[in-house]
């Protein structure tokens, strides 16, 4: 038919020709190994047209599954252009998997090649017997630097960049095709892969750079903490490089000295990580002064966001947090928490609230509210029921698993696990995962909404709640609690006290259900690791 738009397809290595061409001479700047790396996105692409085609030597195919395992810096960020550009398969593979779960997603992929970090060479030598699938290994390390390994066969990174053609010969991709494979963190039963479309990539870019979601500009000089490991690290990579922003790579050191001096030398202007790293840098902040001036927003997701950090870092260091909240199914963003304009005018106390809410429902995102009966819920901010959503970078099914189909409605809804309100504005509230809510004498208690005022107490760093078992009550809440440095104010009354504030009596712990431990475990994302403390908590109990 006669005046249709062009058959263009939305393919990742558009991303970064696009960077190569508008944006050749902004920088990419790596920390490692102690040293500093600079170049450009046009040595970017020089480099990733290299790499398509060492893969291409190496006998990667379309559609076959390259692992990485690496921390932050250039070489991954090569690596997820260039496996996308030649048709295969991107599988981050994450840092802190149980040996079991390593072994499970690798199989599951089977992964042909795999791209490891030098210093991260031992939990895959120790495992390489376990990998039949992959066929080569390849050690990311500095030119004439390869180390000894049990690896085979194994080959150095950048000598076989050195051999490479040089000549661009990427194939003609269809925007259908699989260009990503995470794996969910597994909390419950094996993890899950999720395989990723170039199309959902490319539409999920563009809409987080969205000026009322992240907000992506030429201007930024973006540090994303977040790992590369992780659900496309949060799609960092491929944003700033449609945009041309500047990104800087922390490697391997995320702690609060590095990342200051990071903010401090190349003026980051936006930033990304879980809670819990900008928790430890306001610790450092409070007896290491330090200029954040350069800082216009910190992008905080993986888990709720206390009210008391969003309060801090605006108040007092003039940087807003815009708190999101996504799944790997969703590839990942689902919201982002911004004011709108009609917001400008309320009390900074009402503003606040708004902002420790989980954020506004993106662009591409749609999603409704189940009840126990079934029936949809409205959006009044009031009203709490399972989280379904559905859209254009939303999975509609696990990577060869049918197992797990029960995840996803016969009519094309993800159901996310997450108990939440929706109010008039589309701003989300996540009152907890479904498995996380406590039930007490029938009623349900939040969990997340405990842990974020136990967290706002004077000498409080950190605190995760967890049902205990009652023999009246079914359950009753128990928090872990972790103290900031000199925190001896906290006490188990004075944080009973500061609930009682929030909550109803019947909602309250014991003082002796507020345990003080040295820190809470955590996933190999970052998020509070709940079945660790419940099997805490049995072992306490004696059983």
């Amino acid at each position: 038919m006669d005046g249709l738009m062009m058959d263009y397809e939305l393919v990742v290595p558009k991303i970064l020709q696009r960077a190569a061409r508008v944006f050749p001479e902004k920088e990419i700047v790596c920390e490692l190994g102690g040293h500093t790396i600079r170049y450009d996105y046009a040595e970017l692409y020089r480099r990733v047209v290299r790499l398509a085609n060492v893969l291409r030597k190496l006998g990667v195919q379309r559609g076959d599954r390259v692992a990485t395992f690496a921390w932050n810096h250039h070489r991954h960020l090569e690596l997820y252009f260039a496996v996308p550009a030649m048709g295969a398969v991107l599988h981050t593979v994450n840092l802190r998997l149980s040996t079991e779960q390593l072994r499970y997603i690798v199989n599951h992929a089977e992964d042909r090649v795999m791209f490891v970090d030098d210093s991260l060479l031992a939990p895959i030598e120790a495992q390489a017997a376990e990998f039949p699938s992959i066929r080569q290994y390849v050690v990311m390390t500095e030119s004439g630097r390869m180390p000894e390994t049990s690896l085979s066969p194994a080959a150095e990174y950048e000598a076989l960049m050195a051999e490479a053609d040089e000549r661009e010969d990427f194939p003609e991709l269809q925007e259908q095709e699989a260009c990503g494979l995470c794996y969910t963190s597994g909390t419950t039963g094996d993890p899950k892969g999720v395989l990723y479309s170039h199309r959902a990539i490319y539409l999920h870019t563009m809409m987080a750079c969205m000026t009322d979601v992240l907000g992506f500009s030429e201007r930024d000089v973006v540090l994303p903490i977040v790992p590369m490991f992780h659900a496309n690290a949060w799609g960092m990579p491929y944003n700033c490089a449609m945009m041309g922003a500047k990104l800087v790579f922390a490697g391997s050191n995320v702690q609060p000295d590095h990342i200051v001096h990071l903010i401090e030398r190349e003026r980051v202007t936006l930033a990304m990580g879980v809670p819990t790293i900008w928790n430890n840098l306001l610790q450092y902040l409070d007896n290491h002064p330090a200029d954040l001036s350069s800082l216009r927003a910190m992008v905080v997701g993986g888990s709720a966001v206390p009210r008391s950090m969003i309060e801090t870092f605006r108040n007092k260091y003039g940087v807003l947090i815009i708190q999101g909240w996504g799944m790997t199914e969703m590839s990942p963003l689902g919201t982002a928490g911004r004011l709108t304009k009609k917001m400008e005018d309320w009390t900074e106390a009402r503003q606040l609230d708004v902002l420790a809410k989980a954020g506004q429902l993106a662009p591409n995102v749609e999603a409704k509210l189940i009840g126990d009966d079934g029936e949809e819920l409205p959006w009044d901010g009031k009203s709490v029921g399972e989280l379904l959503v559905r859209g254009p970078c939303v999975a509609r099914g696990y990577y060869n698993n049918p197992e797990a189909a029960e995840a996803f409605t016969e009519d094309g809804w993800f159901r996310t696990g997450d108990v939440a309100a929706i109010d008039e504005y589309a701003m989300l509230t996540i009152s907890d995962r479904t498995k996380d809510l406590i039930k007490s004498g029938g009623e349900w208690i939040s969990s997340v909404e405990m842990e974020n005022v136990i967290m706002a107490c004077p000498g409080v760093m950190e605190a995760a709640v967890v049902a205990r078992p009652d023999e009246k009550w079914d359950e009753r809440p128990l928090a872990y609690v972790v103290r900031a440095e000199g925190g001896a104010e906290a006490t188990p009354e004075a944080i009973v006290e500061a609930l009682a504030q929030t909550f109803a009596k019947w909602q309250l712990p014991a003082a002796e259900d507020i345990r003080f431990i040295d820190a809470i475990p955590k996933t190999g994302v970052g998020k509070f690791d709940k079945k660790v403390l419940r099997a805490m908590l049995r072992e306490s109990a004696g059983g």
